[in-house]
């Protein structure tokens, strides 16, 4: 089985047009909360492109979330965020509902830039246990490059890792929108993966929270290719973890998992000559910003199972974690 940990939902116009009634009176209105048909779910057109696709590239199943850059995490009111993230959950949950077999859901969490993260969890848990849902997603900047933020290493998120734990659900890094700064979209999550990762391996949460599944997208960011700088400063005098255990950069990492979406063989290679087969899990992103065509091969970015099989010398036994075993393992809510 083929299992594709990093997807996106692909909506209806409907769903954007019911979010404009919301945002066009800032929430004033309140949620205006609208149910969604299941048979019209499973019969509209971006539902079956996107079972072509998967169909295409042989993926059996999709964990799929909201697209972040959609979020509006940095919306004022602050319940404009929470208005449009339950109800793009509640349309995933429709399409699971129309495809059982095809589509398992990550939730949005809510996360209005300068609010407690405590905020947030109600919808985790609603998704989880209500919805049925398997993982979230998590934006560690909604203030969308306003630097207002507190790292992952600070203790203002720890309420969301003590949830996280409790749930047994393990939550997928990837920032939303950039408003802020002189980052590209693309560029701005490349910056925030690679911030919490080295947040992440330089603090005491692991050590608080050794249970904590935290799934790195796009391969880890920048880290991978500049290994190096952080391996040689974390053997400087006086660096070392904030929780005093000594450990190498490599070994502090590997608390961490990282998805494949990455678009690139060599880059690929990298990532499991650095932190091996047993934390990588398959992701594409597809359809999504890596869906043109590579013109080396034929195929589009975003087919990314054929790119792993051809990584020089690896193993059949490899694949099958990264295809399939690995997201088994850490998504325990996961059921055929």
């Amino acid at each position: 089985m083929i299992i594709d940990i990093h997807a996106h939902v692909c909506s209806a116009p409907e769903l954007f047009a019911w979010k404009d009634q919301i945002f066009a009176a800032s929430g004033a209105l309140g949620a205006r909360e609208r149910t969604w048909d299941v048979d019209w779910v499973r019969d509209h057109a971006v539902t079956k492109n996107n079972l072509q696709i998967m169909d295409k590239v042989g993926t059996d199943i999709q964990f799929i979330s909201p697209r972040p850059y959609t979020q509006a995490h940095s919306e004022k009111p602050s319940k404009l965020a929470h208005y449009w993230n339950i109800g793009v959950n509640n349309y995933i949950a429709k399409v699971l509902e129309a495809h059982p077999t095809r589509f398992r859901g990550i939730a949005g969490l809510p996360q209005p830039a300068g609010r407690p993260i405590e905020e947030s969890l109600p919808e985790l848990e609603r998704c989880i246990t209500e919805l049925g849902f398997i993982g979230t997603l998590l934006d560690t900047d909604p203030g969308e490059g306003d630097n207002m933020t507190p790292r992952l290493d600070d203790e203002y998120w720890y309420p969301l890792w003590e949830k996280l734990v409790e749930l047994d659900v393990p939550a997928l890094i990837h920032s939303a929108g950039c408003k802020h700064g002189r980052e590209t979209y693309s560029e701005h999550f490349i910056s925030e993966e690679s911030m919490a990762i080295l947040s992440l391996a330089n603090s005491r949460v692991y050590h608080d929270f050794p249970t904590l599944k935290i799934i790195v997208a796009h391969g880890g960011g920048s880290v991978p290719y500049q290994i190096g700088r952080w391996r040689a400063e974390r053997g400087l005098p006086g660096v070392k973890p904030a929780h005093g255990v000594k450990e190498t950069f490599d070994e502090s990492i590997r608390h961490l998992f990282f998805d494949s979406v990455l678009h690139e063989g060599n880059s690929l290679k990298l990532l499991l000559d650095l932190v091996g087969a047993e934390r990588i899990l398959f992701g594409t992103e597809n359809p999504g910003a890596g869906s043109s065509l590579n013109p080396v091969n034929g195929r589009t970015y975003d087919d990314i199972k054929p790119t792993i099989e051809e990584i020089p010398g690896i193993s059949a036994e490899d694949c099958a974690k990264i295809f399939e075993g690995n997201a088994r393992r850490l998504f325990t809510r996961f059921k055929d």
